[in-house]
């Protein structure tokens, strides 16, 4: 038996796919990364801003409130320097 690679090769001996195809895929998978972050995020958000009514009756915990609402957020900044730094 022989040792694979982990590259997939046509019968002809070339790549599957050209080195351009490969950019396009990952930029299109960094998108959907992304977008998936942006989603989960804004799920998040709902759920916050419903429980931002205990805000307006107890100024006490608008730092509590305020922190959990900018936490989400963080998410997606952090998937946007990751898509960055990897492509």
């Amino acid at each position: 038996m022989s040792a694979t690679t982990g590259a997939v090769v046509l019968q002809t001996g070339g790549p599957a796919i050209s080195a351009e195809a490969a950019s396009y895929l990952a930029g299109g998978l960094a998108a959907l990364a992304v977008g998936l972050a942006a989603l989960g995020s804004g799920f998040a958000e709902r759920g916050i801003g419903a429980a931002a009514g205990a805000i307006a009756e107890d100024p006490d915990m608008f730092g509590r409130g305020l922190i959990l609402t900018v936490l989400p957020e963080t998410l997606v900044i952090l998937t946007l320097v990751t898509v960055f730094v990897v492509t």
